[in-house]
């Protein structure tokens, strides 16, 4: 199993608030552009992509109230596990992280190391941007709408 673990980041929203936004797999489907991910369908345990021909599933196997959130791979090419770390920073801020466990072949690892590792940091960047009221560019406008983003 290759390790990768984002940077951490400080987000302003309290830690429960924060981890129940990433608690229902649901949620995420309405907040990421489908054209950044492809296909995606979730429920309240898991979460589907199908993109470019390839499709990953990933079920939540572990959720500790209000520190914790553990993915496993289910229909995948390869294993993996997801840690979400959400840990106290303060009453209304929250150090977040990502840590990924993925089980790659060489080639995979050549592919996919460094634009894994990069895509992890641009999550816990755009966390800690909108928190503090940046709006991403690419943020889909009924997201803006629906949270008053101008």
């Amino acid at each position: 199993m290759t390790h990768y673990s984002s940077k951490h980041g400080t987000v302003n929203r309290p830690q429960a608030e924060l981890f129940m936004v990433f608690t229902d797999p649901r949620n995420l489907t309405r907040m990421v552009p489908a054209e950044k991910l492809g296909e995606v369908t979730a429920d309240y345990d898991s979460i589907s992509v199908k993109a470019q021909g390839v499709s990953i599933s990933a079920r939540i196997v572990r959720r500790e109230p209000y520190s914790y959130i553990e993915l496993r791979s289910e229909n995948a090419p390869f294993e993996f596990t997801v840690g979400l770390h959400f840990d106290y920073a303060g009453p209304n801020s929250t150090e977040f992280y990502i840590e990924v466990d993925a089980d790659l072949n060489f080639m995979l690892k050549m592919m996919l190391g460094n634009k894994l590792q990069e895509a992890l940091d641009r999550v816990v960047d755009g966390l800690v941007d909108v928190s503090n009221g940046k709006i991403p560019e690419d943020l889909p406008q009924d997201i803006k709408d629906k949270y008053n983003f101008s």
